[in-house]
């Protein structure tokens, strides 16, 4: 038996009948094909290349059948238990000590952010941070449009000037975006 190594191969192969009487039984208009040999051993033996394609067809079957007629699986008696984390855990005692001192705490740390909330020193830093963002804002757009005029893409695309006017409309952009001094 010679065998060879094969990593893939597409053989072109021709179907000839062997009789006139087996033409009747061809139900194929075309009779070119490729043979697909896949990762393995090719065989120069046709008998066993033939019975090792059936092997191959009847365990592809078998495996298609199994995936696609498998029942889900079942737990058994944990089927439908939704876990443990759903089932209430046991009381505690309760210290009066720990809860006054709770509650104290409570209140003391609703008063501090009450305080902190009201602080001219947190309304100043609000302030400061939306103008800033709205400041940042408009420095990224005049970046993004300075980009586009130099690659020719967007609003603010420079295709259409002519080659003197398009670099003084990108050095306008630049110095408007604090780019180029």
């Amino acid at each position: 038996m010679a065998s060879t190594v094969v990593w893939f191969s597409v053989i072109p192969c021709t179907i000839k009948p062997k009789s006139p009487s087996s033409l009747r039984f061809q139900s194929l208009s075309s009779n070119k094909f490729e043979k697909v040999v896949p990762v393995g051993f090719k065989n120069n033996n046709k008998a066993e290349d033939a019975s090792m394609r059936k092997i191959q067809l009847v365990s592809f079957a078998a495996s298609a059948a199994f995936l696609l007629c498998s029942p889900p699986a079942n737990a058994g008696f944990l089927s439908g238990f939704s876990g443990i984390e759903s089932v209430p855990g046991p009381e505690l005692p309760q210290i009066d000590f720990l809860s006054r001192w709770n509650e104290e705490n409570q209140k003391k740390y609703a008063e501090t952010d009450a305080r902190f909330k009201e602080s001219p020193l947190l309304k100043k830093l609000l302030e400061q941070s939306k103008l800033n963002k709205d400041k940042n804002r408009q420095s990224i757009l005049d970046k993004y449009c300075v980009r586009g005029a130099e690659w020719g893409v967007g609003d603010c695309s420079a295709d259409a000037l002519s080659p003197q006017d398009r670099e003084e409309f990108i050095s306008m952009l630049k110095k408007k975006a604090g780019m180029e001094k």
